[in-house]
């Protein structure tokens, strides 16, 4: 199992809040790694360091190194468009672009430059097959994204982040907005997912992360508490905080 993701005494902070403090862990390629915790534990701050998206939605301070395959993504010659093309994010909500299916599938490629419609056609199919959408929607391909469902949304919004080519998926709270219906299936999908790409997904659904997840880390005041196997994090935790957490005696 080869090393995708290392955080080294990873803080970040806002102002005077410090919303992590000295996080070091490790994230394998092709395996689904889960972040849970109670809500403002920094779980959403720490996935957004893995891209540089907190500097995007806010003046982020940020300390220690992340290296992705080895290099440390804060360096001030890493190519940040570069980055956010490897490391592509599904948010809580879905937000899909008010254009057609095919057109949001087809957006970053055509960004970095594919204009054939034979080759953008193929990356269209393909990649909304891999977010098991295709049949659901190859009919209507020229129809807004806004008429899907808040489920196959989610999914055009993840074959949308795969037509680029990602190595990793980032993916915040990605079924906190839809029903038990359209979360099975982007859970399915995840597992799925995991075999191509290297998947690290912040759930507040502790099931969730028991479901779908190979190493769960638990944050608690910006700090990770405990990193393992999930299943020796949710049957055996080895630190009190983490088991009263799971256990529902707080968060």
């Amino acid at each position: 199992m080869s090393l995708r993701i290392e955080t080294r005494s990873l803080s970040v902070s806002f102002g005077e809040v410090q919303a992590i403090k000295d996080v070091s862990l490790q994230v394998l390629a092709n395996k689904v790694t889960a972040i849970i915790g109670p809500s403002g534990c920094g779980k959403s701050t720490f996935i957004k360091s893995l891209n540089r998206m907190n500097e995007i939605v806010g003046k982020a301070t940020t300390n220690g190194s992340v290296l992705l395959d080895g290099k440390n993504i804060y360096d001030k010659d890493y190519d940040v468009v570069s980055l956010r093309r490897k490391v592509g994010m599904i948010f809580q909500k879905p937000n899909p672009f008010p254009k057609s299916i095919y057109d949001n599938v087809a957006y970053g490629p055509r960004i970095h430059g594919t204009r054939e419609k034979t080759v953008l056609d193929k990356i269209v199919e393909e990649n909304l097959k891999k977010a098991t959408l295709w049949d659901e929607v190859s009919d209507r391909i020229a129809a807004s994204a806004l008429d899907l469902s808040g489920g196959q949304q989610q999914r055009l919004c993840i074959a949308r982040a795969l037509a680029v080519d990602p190595e990793v998926i980032l993916m915040d709270e990605p079924c906190s907005a839809l029903d038990p219906l359209a979360t099975a299936k982007i859970e399915s999908l995840i597992r799925k997912l995991s075999e191509e790409y290297t998947v690290v997904i912040v759930t507040h659904n502790m099931q969730q992360a028991a479901r779908v997840s190979d190493y769960t880390g638990f944050f608690y005041l910006g700090k990770l508490v405990e990193f393992g196997f999930t299943k020796d994090v949710f049957e055996n935790p080895k630190n009190p905080l983490t088991e009263k957490y799971i256990t529902g005696e707080f968060g």
